[in-house]
């Protein structure tokens, strides 16, 4: 899958001449923490909650608050945003731009379409994908958790298993590498309309269910 089935698309913009009190405002009322600042449709800038903290006053100010606040009132994002952005393609894979994240510790990635901002990929964005691809929002599934060898053909003969005894598939979520038994953890969402049935079954064929939740 590509980020711009999962980016948000309705971004929030702002010009280099936006105000500090306007930044804060929309970062407030919007619940947002990137603000992508563009010059003609194309990113020159990105300001983060960060960087509203890092121009904030200090506790130990000997300013006073209405001097304060008269300095933060002339700022402007082209004076707080950081101009060195990663970005990405709106066909990039999903998990590279995860692991773009994650390696570079950031908190967003603006998605350029021929030098255009089309859209904003967050951590949220990624929460929810994981979210939808686990199916744990499904309410009318069966989650179950089995060990399997890490051998070619055990997952395939499991979910045959699940499918002949009326199951449907509905999401299969498994990590790369064995636990410390040396087996692997395959979680399996399916329907049925006799789940306990059909885990006792796979019990009965030799399966380690490790958890089961019904729905």
């Amino acid at each position: 899958m590509y980020v711009d089935r999962i980016m948000t698309r309705d971004v929030v913009q702002v010009a280099e001449d936006t105000r500090l009190p306007q930044l804060a405002a929309l970062m407030r009322d919007r619940h947002i923490r990137h603000l992508p600042v563009v010059r003609e449709g194309r990113l020159v800038g990105l300001v983060t909650s960060h960087d509203l903290e890092r121009v904030s006053p200090s506790p130990v100010t000997t300013l006073s608050v209405g001097e304060a606040n008269y300095l933060l009132g002339k700022l402007t994002a082209a004076r707080i945003m950081r101009t060195q952005i990663i970005t990405c393609a709106a066909d990039t894979l999903v998990e590279e731009a995860a692991r773009l994240l994650r390696q570079e510790r950031i908190g967003c990635l603006p998605v350029l379409e021929n030098d255009r901002l089309v859209g904003i990929l967050t951590h949220e964005d990624l929460l929810d994908f994981f979210l939808d691809i686990t199916g744990c929002l499904m309410e009318d599934t069966t989650r179950i958790a089995v060990h399997l060898p890490d051998t070619t053909g055990q997952l395939g003969q499991l979910l045959a298993a699940i499918n002949q005894a009326g199951g449907y598939i509905a999401t299969v979520v498994s990590p790369l590498h064995p636990d410390q038994t040396g087996l692997r953890i395959v979680v399996v969402r399916y329907r049925a309309s006799d789940p306990r049935a059909l885990n006792q079954g796979l019990r009965d064929l030799g399966y380690d269910l490790l958890t089961e939740t019904l729905p």
